[in-house]
């Protein structure tokens, strides 16, 4: 199985559209959505082609192949408007050997992680930047932003297959890769 994995699309119809080009392009049969789906947030700026209508839209279009967790821009008012769960403070997806912790990151994040099996891999959004950090007992990953990335990194997410974790930007250019032993 394939997953996708991204977070952060805070309204922008434009990079929400990239997403699913490239989720078409990945061939991925699941999106693991990190959060912060439709609104930007009071601390950012605009992204490209705010339309949230659109946005939800396109994701409910493709609600059969989308696991969401809660972000801390996401609202019940958000579900209202959503035909797929999105309020969920985290999810424990088991892929192989592979068990992901996934949350948002503003609860849940390398300094208050979730109780989590040895090895485990806890997947954040929220800071905008892509990351990948060994831990005593896990490994922390970030897919970045699909819409407003920092601290100079790409409009992006990630990839799982295969125990293959691979960072790319939205025009599908490898970035990073890690392989889970």
């Amino acid at each position: 199985m394939k997953w996708m994995i991204a977070s952060d699309i805070h309204g922008s119809e434009y990079y929400c559209r990239l997403l699913f080009e490239a989720y078409d392009r990945e061939h991925a049969d699941r999106l693991l959505l990190l959060g912060d789906l439709l609104y930007h947030g009071p601390r950012n700026e605009l992204p490209r082609d705010y339309n949230t209508k659109q946005v939800m839209a396109l994701l409910n279009a493709r609600k059969n192949n989308l696991l969401c967790v809660r972000g801390n821009c996401d609202t019940e008012v958000d579900q209202m408007v959503l035909d797929f769960p999105i309020l969920a403070e985290y999810a424990i997806v088991s892929e192989g050997d592979i068990v992901l912790y996934a949350t948002h990151g503003h609860k849940f994040n390398p300094d208050n992680p979730l109780p989590m099996c040895k090895g485990g891999i806890l997947l954040n959004g929220h800071t905008h930047v892509p990351k990948c950090v060994e831990y005593d007992n896990y490994i922390y990953m970030n897919p970045g932003s699909v819409s407003i990335p920092k601290e100079e990194s790409w409009y992006g997410y990630m990839t799982l297959e295969n125990g293959v974790f691979t960072w790319k930007d939205l025009d599908g250019e490898e970035k990073m890769q890690y392989e889970v032993k």
